[in-house]
């Protein structure tokens, strides 16, 4: 068949040209994990190929494609996994090869490991993926950061909805225990001026069962105020900005504030979430009658090229007694530490006692301590500059290769005493460049694309695995990856202050009590 200038091409050469006829990620023997069709292809045919592949490879050869007398096999290994794409052979072999690295390079985006069981669980998101490369057989023009946001698929109209519907939600609830309140006041009205209080149907209710009503109404309203925290490793009670809930409801507020500015019509919140830090839920603690919270929070600050700037920690002991026969005790108290802590007590505590004989006891010996209430007996400080006083050092070193960072991190244990439990170092991303490619890990990472930030996730640190690192490369300059932020929780204090015994006033008798210790981040920084 000849053709002339300007003559439109037929249909048949226009598909031979360059056709993409799948795409697949398979093992190593040749078994399908997923595999996209973009022509009409039965399973049994794309199943054949597939199986066919490794047989075509050279051992000992170094290449990327393979050629039968049909099609053509142009792939790249990926560790025990190999990307295919399988072509026709007059496809242009150049470009082929440029489809397959921006292929090569989803798959990472989707999938933190490269092994079968990653693949599958997240097949959905690739075949979602490839479908905005390649449309009927032919490459799309686009880049990995375009994917990424097609396939998010992120609505401003789902956006409002979420927000006023969330709004609405809180003003209900706001508006259900105002109403909860007048309930119970008028019921205590009534109660005052011995009239009958006003039930709530069913079989009648007197005054008390009235009020007992409202105050289940009450109780009810506060349950369904408290937002549901999805299953996590539990952690020791107690508030840490690095553990921070409800922080979406901030979010939403803002977000809502931002859509009254632009002119859109919204209902104004009558209840605000609050922001502060909610306590986490913790194992169930053996309390005995006499209990103690010791914690401790560290506030730290250090150079990118080391030093430390600034370090301070705040600790606490509160006691809490539920059995009256128990108010009247000392506490015994052991200080190890050789940092040059600062301690303070009570103002109602006896000094000349604590220093002379580390009991901590009220100044009145007839005098009790109060019952069912937290109080802190006994709380110091530490501030320093010292840098071995460092519990958990953090070097990262970005490095400039070309048009991207190489960025390496190391964590190191100096407190060996310590056990940090569920560790998170945050390395800030630049915006817009997609994910990064992990080299060598210790541990886990997870990528948040919206926060532009890499988490690198640390069950455990101590002795027995006291340091680590972590490699990725990502284009960026040095400074795009500071400040470093470390959280962490611990049930060992840094400065080794502990309560012994617990005694009574009168005989001197021991008491049996309970003891709940945790090590908390305020702030911990590179910057």
């Amino acid at each position: 068949m000849s053709l002339t200038a300007g003559s439109p091409r037929p249909l048949i050469v226009q598909q031979l040209c360059q056709v993409l006829l799948a795409a697949a990620v398979c093992t190593k023997a040749g078994k399908a994990i997923v595999s996209r069709q973009f022509v009409e292809m039965t399973r049994t045919r794309i199943e054949g190929l597939l199986a066919a592949f490794p047989k075509l490879m050279n051992t000992g050869k170094q290449h990327t494609f393979v050629e039968t007398e049909s099609v053509r096999y142009v792939y790249q290994p990926m560790e025990k996994l190999y990307m295919v794409l399988i072509t026709t052979k007059n496809s242009n072999i150049l470009e082929d090869l440029e489809t397959l690295r921006l292929f090569s390079r989803v798959i990472p985006e989707y999938c933190r490991a490269l092994e079968e069981n990653e693949i599958s669980e997240h097949c959905f998101d690739l075949i979602f993926a490839f479908d905005e490369i390649v449309a009927l057989g032919y490459r799309e023009n686009v880049n990995l950061a375009q994917i990424r946001t097609f396939t998010e698929m992120d609505s401003h109209e789902e956006k409002v909805f979420r927000a006023v519907r969330e709004t609405q939600e809180r003003e209900a609830k706001a508006e259900m225990r105002r109403k909860a309140k007048e309930l119970q006041q008028a019921r205590r009205d009534a109660e005052r001026l011995g009239k009958k209080a006003p039930g709530f149907g069913g079989f009648g209710s007197s005054a008390v069962s009235g009020g007992t009503t409202a105050a289940m109404i009450t109780e009810t309203i506060i349950e369904t105020e408290k937002p549901k925290v999805a299953p996590a490793p539990s952690r020791p009670s107690g508030p840490s900005k690095a553990l921070k809930l409800g922080a979406k409801g901030k979010e939403v507020d803002n977000f809502v504030d931002k859509l009254k500015s632009e002119g859109e019509n919204i209902m104004t919140s009558v209840g605000k979430r609050s922001t502060e830090a909610a306590k986490v839920l913790a194992p169930p603690i053996n309390m005995e009658s006499v209990h103690m919270k010791i914690e401790e929070k560290i506030s730290l600050t250090c150079g990118r090229d080391g030093g430390l700037q600034n370090m301070e920690l705040h600790g606490m002991i509160m006691l809490h007694i539920s059995d009256e026969k128990f108010a009247r005790i000392r506490l015994h108290v052991e200080n190890e530490d050789k940092r040059g802590v600062q301690l303070q007590t009570h103002p109602n505590v006896d000094k000349k006692l604590f220093t002379a004989e580390s009991q901590i006891g009220l100044k009145n010996p007839e005098k009790s301590f109060p019952i069912n209430s937290d109080v802190g007996v006994l709380k110091w400080r530490l501030q320093t500059t010292e840098e071995s006083f460092i519990p958990l050092t953090i070097n990262c070193w970005p490095s400039e290769s070309g048009n991207s960072c190489d960025v390496n991190i190391e964590y190191e244990l100096q407190e060996e005493s310590l056990e940090l439990n569920d560790v998170v170092i945050m390395i800030p991303l630049p915006s817009g460049v997609g994910a990064p490619v992990i080299g060598e890990i210790d541990g886990e990472y997870r990528h948040d694309s919206r926060r532009n930030l890499l988490e690198w996730c640390l069950p455990v640190i101590d002795a027995k695995n006291k340091s680590g690192s972590l490699e990725f490369s990502i284009a960026g300059q040095p400074n795009d990856f500071f400040p470093v932020q470390v959280s962490f929780i611990s049930k060992k204090n840094y400065c080794n202050i502990q309560v012994t015994k617990v005694t009574q006033v009168d005989g001197n008798s021991p008491v049996r009590f309970s003891t709940e210790t945790t090590f908390l981040v305020d702030k911990y920084e590179i910057l």
